[in-house]
C-alpha cells in the first residue's frame, strides 16, 4: 500500500488599488498569513488557463471570483475603486511561510463584466505599456498634465477644500466657491475626501455658480456635508498658459505648426 502525496500549494492573489489598499485572497480553504499579508480563503476564486512563454503577452488571462461584500464589492468596482490595480497571482506553499512563491501572472485589472455568479475582469500584461508611443505625437495644445513635472505650475495654488450640500445627477452643489470664474474650473477635478464616496474622483466639466457638472456621477448621493478636495483645469491653449497662467515657456505643443490641411490648400482656394 502506497502513502498518498499531500500538495500544499495553493493560488495566491495580491490586489493593490492606486489609493493603496491592498487585498490577498487564496484558493486554500482558510486564510494564510504569508509575506506580510493575510490572504484570505477564497476557494471560488480561479484564474482561467495561464500559458507562460518567452514573450511579454497575457495569454487571454482572465480573473473571475464571487463578489464578497467584505472584500471587493460590486458598486466598487462599478465605481473604478480597483480600475488599473497591479494584481499578481502565484503559487505559493501554505504550509510553509518562509518558502519561495512561484509567480505565475503580474499586470493589471482591464475591463471588468458583471454575471449572477460573480465577476470577472481582464488581465492586462505587460505588453500593454510598450503600445504607447515611443516619441510623443504633435499637437496643437499642450501634452503636459497640469500641475505636472512638465508643467511645473505648483497643483497646490489652484486646489481647495470646499463641503458637499447635495447631489442632483452629475451635479454637485458647493460652498465656498466665492472668487474663482466658472471657466477656472472647467477640465478640473473632484476628489471626495470623506463619507461613502472617500477616494473616488471625477473630472469637472463645468461649473454654473454654487455647482460643479461631473463627468461621472458619484455612486452616493447622500454627500451633505460630506469634504471636497477641488482642483482648478486648463484647456490646454496657448492663449490659457500664457494669459492665465504666465507658463508659456512650459508650454508643451505645437500651437503655430501647419496641420494636415495645408496640403490640400491650392492657389485661389
Amino acid at each position: 500500500m502506497t502513502n498518498a502525496v499531500l500538495s500544499t500549494l495553493v493560488y495566491g492573489w495580491r490586489l493593490e488599488r492606486r489609493d493603496g489598499v491592498t487585498l490577498g485572497f487564496t484558493s486554500h480553504d482558510r486564510d494564510v498569513f504569508f509575506g506580510g499579508l493575510t490572504y484570505s480563503a477564497s476557494p471560488g476564486m480561479a484564474p482561467s488557463t495561464i500559458v507562460q512563454s518567452e514573450g511579454l503577452d497575457s495569454g487571454g488571462l482572465d480573473v473571475s471570483g464571487a463578489l464578497s461584500a467584505a472584500a471587493i464589492t460590486e458598486d466598487d468596482l462599478r465605481s473604478g475603486r480597483w480600475d488599473r490595480a497591479a494584481l499578481e497571482i502565484f503559487l505559493f506553499d501554505w504550509a510553509d511561510a518562509s518558502a519561495d512563491r512561484k509567480l505565475l501572472a503580474a499586470g493589471e485589472l482591464g475591463e471588468v463584466s458583471f454575471s449572477n455568479e460573480g465577476f470577472q475582469a481582464e488581465f492586462l500584461g505587460p505588453a500593454v505599456k510598450l503600445d504607447q508611443s515611443v516619441v510623443p505625437k504633435t499637437s496643437p495644445t499642450c501634452r503636459a498634465q497640469f500641475c505636472g513635472n512638465e508643467c511645473g505650475l505648483n497643483r497646490r495654488r489652484f486646489q481647495q477644500i470646499v463641503t458637499a450640500n447635495s447631489v442632483n445627477g452629475d451635479r454637485v452643489a458647493v460652498d465656498s466657491l466665492s472668487g474663482q470664474t466658472d471657466s477656472q474650473f472647467a477640465y478640473g477635478q473632484l476628489r471626495w475626501m470623506s463619507g461613502k464616496n472617500t477616494g473616488l474622483q471625477a473630472d469637472i466639466v463645468s461649473k454654473s455658480g454654487g455647482a460643479l457638472r461631473l463627468a461621472t456621477e458619484p455612486p452616493d448621493f447622500d454627500v451633505q456635508g460630506e469634504k471636497a478636495l477641488i482642483t482648478q483645469g486648463c484647456d490646454k491653449t496657448i492663449e490659457t498658459c500664457s494669459t492665465r497662467f504666465g507658463n508659456a515657456i512650459n508650454f508643451r505643443g505645437e500651437p503655430f505648426l501647419p496641420g494636415n490641411d495645408l496640403l490640400t490648400r491650392y492657389p485661389g482656394g
